[in-house]
């Protein structure tokens, strides 16, 4: 370790002594340090003056990295190194880990250091406790990516491909498995960047079948790496998409739906969101039959009923031609509106006082009163006060004209949200505010039949 000593460990000049700030951006979580310290630490038993000088010195590790003086961490690094020569078993195999988690921290923000510094660290590291290669090999392949050192970040990657440790456990099978998905996506990049220089090329120049080729060749090697680890059960977003969409470049259509099907509904895959987006967004480019597509949306909205796409299913719920479809259209536009972060989204609002007023006028008074009566001792408040009135009139009038229909149509006329936009004169939405209130006593649920 002494390059890293060498390299950072100084000691601290007065005009040092209080560090700038740097922000942290993707900085490190240290709550599983106090863990280490005190299996580290402790032991069950009477801690001897090495033990308390490791123990003491990782403390102040800490303690530097969460104030992000990254010299005095460095400092303090090049005395922790002694826990490697520690004689409890146990400790020695842990500390490379912690040393190399520790370690790559200070590096990356540390002032005085650089990709060369970064380097000879992580081969050091790579070779002191050999069970954690395979990880450091893969972080640091993510720092070199990062710096856009991309043939370098290769390199790494194939050299950690073909690393082996005895008898391969489970868990080093799945690191060699995403190691060589990483390399699949590296590849990947070299596959889009062949793909636009495709794009601007003449069919029928010469250069046109060489490109092609290459960008066969690039997408038969990422096929193969990203293949083996998109069927392990686990979150791969960018790995299935990329994988993907060469699968569609190429014209292989059922093979595209395959993996995203099995990606969406194998229920040895753990819950995801984004895997049934993938595959509504698949099956919308492929216009699937609509029974399809709101099969798909049915299932993303049990999970996360606020997000954008539930406007969308709304759309194809109302186009339906099966009731219970309109019944789930009206439940899925109240469950958008239940989130704060919906509250402003003045198409939902548009679309629940259109289709309120149209389910009302079909006779589905009961469906409304469902949807209402688990929300009518919030929503008011939450959605309807005068505070709420006077600040969406000043922000959006057209958000705070729909939002009144709706307060009107739920609460009544008597409703403060409504009476308070319904009394405002504004020229352009006088026509609006008089349709409103012409609506509001026709078919509001407080008074029906008005």
């Amino acid at each position: 370790m002494s390059d890293f000593s060498e390299e950072l460990i100084r000691p601290t000049t007065e005009d040092e002594q209080e560090e700038p700030r740097v922000p942290s951006g993707t900085g490190m979580c240290l709550p599983w340090l106090q863990k280490h310290i005190e299996t580290i630490a402790t032991g069950g038993r009477q801690e001897k003056d090495f033990a308390q000088t490791t123990s003491a010195c990782l403390s102040l590790i800490q303690e530097a990295l969460l104030k992000h003086q990254w010299q005095r961490a460095a400092e303090y690094m090049h005395s922790y190194f002694q826990i490697l020569e520690d004689s409890d078993s146990n400790k020695r195999q842990i500390a490379p880990e912690i040393i190399w988690r520790l370690g790559s921290e200070i590096l990356y923000y540390h002032p005085k250091s650089n990709v060369e510094t970064f380097n000879t660290f992580a081969d050091r590291m790579k070779n002191i406790g050999v069970m954690n290669y395979l990880k450091i090999s893969l972080q640091h392949a993510l720092y070199l990516l990062h710096h856009g050192m991309l043939e370098d970040a290769n390199r790494n990657l194939s050299q950690a491909e073909t690393w082996r440790y005895g008898e391969k456990s489970s868990s080093q099978e799945v690191l060699i498995n995403l190691i060589q998905a990483y390399k699949g996506l590296l590849q990947y990049y070299i596959w889009s960047k062949k793909k636009m220089e495709l794009s601007q090329l003449d069919e029928d120049d010469y250069a046109y079948n060489t490109a092609s080729q290459n960008m066969l060749n690039h997408s038969w090697k990422t096929s193969i790496n990203l293949c083996a680890l998109i069927q392990i059960p686990g979150v791969w977003d960018p790995f299935v998409k990329s994988y993907v969409e060469m699968l569609e470049f190429y014209g292989d259509q059922d093979g595209a739906r395959e993996v995203l099907t099995n990606y969406a509904y194998d229920e040895k895959f753990p819950s995801n969101p984004n895997a049934h987006i993938y595959l509504y967004n698949f099956l919308k480019r492929e216009k699937a039959p609509r029974e399809k597509l709101i099969s798909v949306l049915k299932i993303l909205y049990q999970i996360v009923p606020s997000h954008k796409l539930m406007l969308e299913f709304h759309r194809l719920l109302r186009k339906s031609e099966n009731e219970e479809h309109h019944k789930l259209g009206l439940e899925v536009l109240f469950g958008v509106l239940d989130f704060a972060g919906c509250t402003k989204n003045i198409t939902a609002w548009k679309y629940l006082a259109k289709y309120l007023r149209q389910t009302l006028m079909g006779s589905h008074l009961a469906w409304v009163q469902e949807e209402w009566n688990s929300r009518k001792n919030w929503w008011p408040s939450f959605h309807f006060s005068y505070f709420r009135a006077k600040s969406d009139w000043k922000e959006d009038k057209a958000l705070a004209c729909e939002k009144a229909l709706v307060a009107g149509l739920l609460l009544g006329k008597d409703c403060r949200y409504f009476r308070n936009i319904s009394k405002q004169d504004h020229q352009v939405l006088k026509k609006k505010i008089k349709q409103m209130k012409k609506s509001v006593k026709k078919y509001s649920i407080v008074n029906p039949g008005l």
